[in-house]
C-alpha cells in the first residue's frame, strides 16, 4: 500500500525550526556556562533569558525558514547540506503560534531569526511583515527582537529598527582575514561591519531610536582567530558602535565543513565552552567592572587562561592593587576584588553607610562570594 505523506503542521514545523535556531544563541544567554543551552521542556522554542534585575523569563524564539543560500562553513544549515529538512513558517503562521503564548503571560516576547532562501532583503521582508502584524494587528507591544540578515538593506535595517526592541546582527569573528575561512559569499565589510555601523547610527543617543538595543555574536574557535582579537574587537564595538551587549557561541566540531580550521585545532568541544564561558566573564568586566580591553591578561598564545577566570588573573598580576581596604575603598576599587560583583560591592557599600565595621572575615555576602574575596580584603 504506498504511503501517503502529510504536509508538515504547524507545530511540526516549529519543532523543526526550533531545533535549528540553536545555532543562533544571541538572546539565551545566562551567567553559567550551560544556561544558553538549556531549552523548554515541552515547548523548545521558548529560550530562557536573564534579566537585569537579576530574574529569569522565557523568550519565544524561532527561525522563519532554514533553507539558507549562504555558505557559512561553520553552519549545519549551510548551502548544499542536503541532510536538513528544509522548511519555513510564513508571517501569520508564526503569530498565530505565538500569540498564546504572549497572552497567557508565559514569555517576555519574540526572538525572530531566519535562513536566507534567496536574497538578505528577501529574508528581511519576511521578518519584518511578521514584526509588522505583531505590532499593528495584534497591538504586541513586549520585548521583539530582530536578527538582522548579513547584506540587508539600508532601508530595511532602518525599518526593522523601528519595529523592534533589540536587533542583532552577527559579527561571527574578529576580522577579514578570519572571516574569509568562515565564507566565500559573503563580504565582511559590506555585509556584517557596514550594517552594524548603520545600525550604530540609528540606535545613537539622542537619535529617535536609541532605545533600541543593538547586540553582536562572536562564534568562537571556527576560524583561528585568539582571544585577545576577539577582545580588542569588543571593545571597539562598545566603545565606537555602543552595542549593548556581545554573545559567544563555542563551535562544536562536526556541524561544521571539515576544513575549517576549528576542526583541526587541538581545543577540544569542552575546551571551546570553557572559552566561551571566559569570554563572557570577559564581556561582564568590560560592561560591568570598569575594565578596558587593554587590561584584560592572555596567555602566551593570545588567549584567556582556561583554568582562572579573568578578574582574579588581573588580581594577580597586580598585586599593587591589593589587598583592598574595606573601610575606604571606592566602589571601583571593589569592584576589582574576585569574588565581588555590582550586587555584592552594593551591598557591602549600604552596610558601611549604616556603620558596619566590615571584617574580611564576617562579609555579609553569600559563602562561596565571601571566601572567594577574603584574601583580597583587608579591614584597615
Amino acid at each position: 500500500m504506498p504511503h501517503l505523506q502529510t504536509a508538515p503542521t504547524l507545530r511540526d514545523k516549529l519543532e523543526t525550526l526550533a531545533a535549528d535556531a540553536q545555532y543562533d544563541l544571541s538572546c539565551a544567554c545566562g551567567t553559567t556556562p550551560d544556561d544558553h543551552r538549556r531549552r523548554g521542556l515541552d515547548d523548545r522554542w521558548l529560550y530562557p533569558v536573564t534579566l537585569q534585575s537579576g530574574g529569569r523569563g522565557l523568550m519565544f524564539k524561532t527561525l522563519l525558514s532554514n533553507a539558507c543560500t549562504n555558505d557559512c562553513r561553520y553552519c549545519p544549515l549551510r548551502a548544499g547540506r542536503d541532510a536538513v529538512r528544509r522548511c519555513a513558517l510564513s508571517p501569520e503562521e508564526t503569530v498565530r503560534a505565538f500569540m498564546p503564548y504572549w497572552t497567557s503571560g508565559r514569555v517576555l516576547g519574540i526572538f525572530l531569526t531566519s535562513g536566507v532562501p534567496s536574497t538578505p532583503d528577501a529574508a528581511m521582508d519576511r521578518l519584518i511583515a511578521t514584526a509588522e502584524i505583531l505590532r499593528r494587528r495584534e497591538r504586541f507591544r513586549g520585548v521583539l527582537h530582530l536578527k538582522i540578515i548579513p547584506g540587508a538593506s539600508d532601508a530595511a535595517i532602518e525599518r526593522a529598527v523601528q519595529l523592534a526592541s533589540t536587533v542583532s546582527l552577527n559579527i561571527e569573528t574578529a576580522g577579514e582575514r578570519h572571516f574569509a575561512k568562515l565564507s566565500a559569499r559573503k563580504d565582511y565589510l559590506k555585509s556584517v561591519i557596514a550594517p552594524l555601523k548603520r545600525i550604530a547610527a540609528l540606535t545613537a543617543p539622542g537619535m529617535p531610536r536609541a532605545r533600541v538595543k543593538a547586540t553582536t555574536q562572536f562564534v568562537v574557535g571556527a576560524s583561528d582567530e585568539t582571544d585577545r582579537e576577539i577582545v580588542r574587537y569588543m571593545g571597539g564595538l562598545y566603545d565606537r558602535l555602543r552595542l549593548h551587549r556581545i554573545y559567544f557561541s563555542a563551535y562544536q566540531r562536526g556541524l561544521g565543513d571539515p576544513s575549517l580550521p576549528g576542526e583541526t585545532s587541538p581545543a577540544t568541544n569542552a575546551d571551546l565552552l570553557r572559552r566561551e564561558h571566559r569570554l563572557y566573564q570577559t564581556d561582564f568586566l568590560l560592561r560591568k567592572y570598569g575594565f578596558s580591553s587593554a587590561e584584560i591578561g592572555f596567555d602566551p598564545a593570545g588567549n584567556l587562561p582556561l583554568d582562572i577566570d579573568p578578574k582574579e588573573a588581573w588580581a594577580r598580576a597586580h598585586p599593587e592593587r591589593f589587598p583592598v581596604r574595606l573601610r575606604t575603598a571606592t566602589r571601583d576599587d571593589l569592584l576589582r576584588v574576585p569574588g565581588l560583583g555590582p550586587l555584592a560591592v552594593k551591598r557591602l557599600l549600604a552596610a558601611r553607610r549604616a556603620g558596619a565595621r566590615l571584617r574580611p572575615d564576617a562579609l555579609p555576602l553569600r559563602r562561596d562570594l565571601a571566601s572567594k574575596a577574603r584574601p583580597w580584603l583587608a579591614a584597615e
